[in-house]
């Protein structure tokens, strides 16, 4: 089994050559918010910013956008019609980001699922767009439960999964939350496998496979079961892979950038420590690590 350390990082991030242009370090794409939930797009996608995508862009209903354009002026939010995601909006998702991939050159990738909702409409509308779209997509929270009901709209394409173990059930129908960690990696490994995908099982220790090569990754905090730190790790992944690193690698490094960040966040706020500290982190952590 591989073991990420900072090494990771450096692979990733060369110098920019003088004559770098906008998208040649990725452009991402946010799905996610509803009528309740706003916070967790505007995280990921600050995360992303703070690992080096060139820009992140958010699609959500219309109240979660607006609150998000609110946060701060580095977050671009897209408003859909509506309080949650709909069969009407299946065409502009799709567009949107078929649009992306055209400016940026392929340097491009899509975060779904966090805060979407998990009504029967929303499930069906996530379910046909990760059918239909032809970029690598990061697949989280609300977007794991819709994939549950028919994994194999996946098969084959350059997907992360990034499921906590009970995620990993509703997704596999298997319970690991008890086993050893080698008994977690074999788990995950097998249904990487059957899924023709790539998994990242968060927990004490974050377990990554494509189903052939499986790592393993030591970094982060238990203060970082505060809500939000899953988001701010797919939003990293995001933008490793919209700069064009595949999902096993991205995966590897995200959850360790990630966990360091939490690491070092929780070392400064202790039990007061929230998503957006370890997002601050990020900077730091990659000034002294790259």
């Amino acid at each position: 089994m591989i073991e990420v350390t900072k090494d990771i990082l450096k692979d990733i991030y060369k110098p920019r050559i003088r004559d770098s242009k906008k998208y040649d370090f990725g452009l991402l794409t946010i799905i996610g918010g509803s009528e309740f939930y706003s916070g967790a797009p505007a995280l990921s996608a600050l995360a992303a910013f703070r690992a080096g995508v060139d820009m992140a862009r958010i699609i959500a209903p219309k109240r979660a956008a607006d609150i998000i354009a609110s946060f701060t002026p580095d977050l671009a939010a897209y408003p859909l019609k509506g309080d949650y995601l709909t069969k009407e909006h299946l065409a502009t998702l799709i567009s949107i980001v078929e649009s992306a991939k055209a400016v940026s050159g392929g340097k491009t990738a899509v975060v779904i699922g966090g805060g979407a909702g998990r009504s029967q409409e929303t499930q069906d509308v996530i379910l046909e767009f990760l059918s239909q779209v032809s970029v690598p997509v990061v697949i989280d929270a609300d977007a794991i439960h819709a994939l549950a009901k028919r994994p194999g709209v996946i098969s084959g394409k350059p997907f992360l999964i990034t499921p906590h173990t009970f995620e990993f059930f509703v997704l596999t129908g298997r319970e690991i939350y008890q086993l050893k960690d080698d008994e977690k990696a074999k788990a995950v490994q097998e249904e990487a496998a059957r899924l023709k995908t790539t998994i990242l099982l968060k927990g004490a220790i974050d377990i990554i496979s494509d189903g052939q090569r499986v790592a393993s990754n030591k970094s982060g905090s238990p203060l970082m079961t505060v809500g939000g730190t899953g988001d701010t790790l797919a939003g990293i992944a995001g933008a490793f892979i919209a700069r064009g690193v595949f999902p096993f690698e991205a995966g590897q490094a995200s959850a360790f950038l990630n966990g360091v960040a939490g690491e070092k966040a929780g070392d400064k706020f202790g039990e007061s420590m929230m998503a957006t500290d370890l997002i601050a982190q990020i900077p730091i952590i990659l000034k002294e690590l790259i």
